[in-house]
């Protein structure tokens, strides 16, 4: 896990007063917009939502272009259930001057309406003004946007996702590339910082210049995937995604959505599987995003602690909503569907396990049954994974969990988290320290080169050696081995080829 600065925002016990201007949306009357049926979302979409198994939010909630009596137009919907009043803004609504009014769906919590003539292309947000907070009114970005503005600015845009995939051949082959027993080595890459055209302003590639660049490199070298850091919509470039808001929004700093199905449709063609990253632990503070949503603590636990996370500044989901869980699980469905991933790779799964993960004592609370483990993310990820390998037996899914949870990649059904396959962190560290000793001292540490065979079938294990040993400071692969430079490069050659032949799949 690396997530710096979320990049600002207030915590809620920071909450600043009320920005007088949006007080003006408080003097609309509600108009004759707000929706009535027919509408897209049905009462057993309600029901499901409200009891937490409706893992197609996306189809439903959001902005989707729409057809009512004949008119063209947008359908919009948003969970807010804490609200007392909620709006869609935009040039349409010259933003807070009239914003348009949601009504409520009965007791589900959900806000709809319908616009006529709005089409994809079109910035909104919603005007929020809570009945649990006396006096707090916010503009929120949509949870569900497709697509988002370029960073810093933070508004969504009403899409209409559409491509024309080619890459047939491969999605009806892939369930053979990524199984247990399948010859597996991951490039790991920041889509970002990978590759720059230092000609133009040192800019980064596009996701079309990447498409081609990327699977060149990474069939050169050897590699069955690519494992691509966040590419969800993020408010902090320097978090490299991992402080993600757009769960449903791929970030517009290297293009389009439909810029980015382009590009993993090209990996596709030319054999190259792509897994991505994927954030349910945490999500950033910033006021336009998910926190206290509604004026209250929605997607986020109230208590700090059980909802901050004092490592990353951050907030911690509330898995035991049935709306957040269902919220999740249709982010994590949602690339799988319209994207073509080949498997989620899901950070900081330590940090979910826990409930005193990095946290002093007096910092936390035990669980009904006084232990430190955290039981709703335990069944949030079971019925996560449950639902992935249901609807996609032919995917993958990997855990960066560092602690010896027992059971992480095996069934649920012998109590297991379900997970395909498990980072192994101990073996990562272990290696560095043994290759970065003088060879002259190494006889004295071999058992970290053998601890690993009392544990290697223990789970299905991934062994990374992953961005997070190369940043902060830390240095290199290269700057981490003993020796001169011939030995350096050396001592990194047979780095790799240690890595290789372990039991396990590769990642670098």
């Amino acid at each position: 896990m690396s997530a710096k600065d979320p990049g600002g925002g207030a915590r809620w016990w920071e909450r600043p007063t009320q920005d007088p201007a949006a007080s003006a949306a408080s003097a609309v009357a509600p108009a004759a917009i707000a929706a009535a049926p027919p509408s897209p979302i049905t009462d057993d979409d309600l029901h499901l939502f409200n009891e937490g198994t409706h893992y197609r939010l996306y189809e439903k909630l959001g902005a989707h272009p729409w057809e009512r009596d004949g008119k063209t137009g947008t359908h919009i919907a948003v969970w807010a259930p804490n609200a007392s009043r909620v709006g869609v803004i935009g040039e349409f609504s010259s933003w807070r001057a009239k914003p348009l009014p949601l009504a409520q769906r009965g007791s589900s919590g959900i806000w709809e309406c319908f616009v006529p003539d709005l089409r994809p292309g079109e910035l909104y947000k919603y005007w929020i003004e809570s009945a649990a907070h006396r006096g707090y009114a916010v503009d929120k970005a949509d949870p569900i946007a497709f697509r988002a503005q370029l960073p810093p600015d933070t508004a969504s845009e009403i899409a209409d996702l559409r491509h024309d995939w080619q890459d047939q051949a491969w999605m009806a082959t892939r369930g053979g590339r990524a199984a247990l027993g399948d010859p597996v080595s991951i490039y790991e890459v920041h889509l970002g910082s990978w590759r720059r055209m230092v000609e133009e302003d040192n800019r980064s590639l596009t996701y079309r210049e990447l498409g081609p660049a990327l699977a060149d490199y990474v069939q050169q070298l050897g590699f069955t995937h690519v494992e691509l850091l966040p590419v969800m919509e993020h408010p902090f470039y320097g978090s490299w995604g991992y402080q993600t808001l757009g769960y449903f929004a791929p970030t517009r700093r290297y293009g389009t959505p439909e810029d980015l199905m382009a590009m993993i449709d090209h990996l596709h063609q030319r054999g190259i599987g792509v897994i991505l990253d994927w954030v349910p632990s945490h999500f950033p503070s910033d006021e336009h995003g998910l926190a206290y949503f509604d004026g209250t603590h929605l997607y986020e636990h109230a208590d700090p602690r059980l909802g901050f996370h004092p490592d990353w500044n951050s907030f911690i989901f509330n898995y035991a909503r049935h709306e957040v869980r269902a919220f999740l699980v249709s982010s994590a469905l949602f690339w799988l569907d319209r994207y073509h991933a080949d498997g989620l790779r899901v950070d900081a799964v330590a940090s979910m396990l826990y409930r005193d993960y990095s946290r002093a004592a007096g910092e936390w609370l035990p669980n009904e049954h006084g232990g430190r483990e955290n039981l709703e993310a335990i069944q949030f990820l079971r019925e996560l994974n449950a639902e992935i390998y249901e609807q996609y037996p032919d995917v993958q899914t990997f855990a960066e969990e560092s602690t010896s949870w027992p059971g992480v990649s095996r069934p649920i059904y012998v109590g297991g988290l379900g997970f395909g396959y498990k980072w192994d962190m101990g073996w990562m560290h272990d290696t560095l320290a043994y290759m970065a000793l003088d060879p002259i001292h190494r006889r004295f540490h071999h058992e970290k080169l053998t601890f690993r065979r009392l544990y290697s079938y223990s789970e299905n294990f991934t062994l990374p050696l992953s961005h997070d040993e190369v940043v902060h400071g830390k240095g290199s692969l290269y700057g981490k081995m003993a020796g001169d430079e011939w030995q350096k490069m050396a001592n990194l050659r047979l780095l790799h080829c240690w890595q290789h032949a372990q039991p396990g799949k590769k990642e670098l």
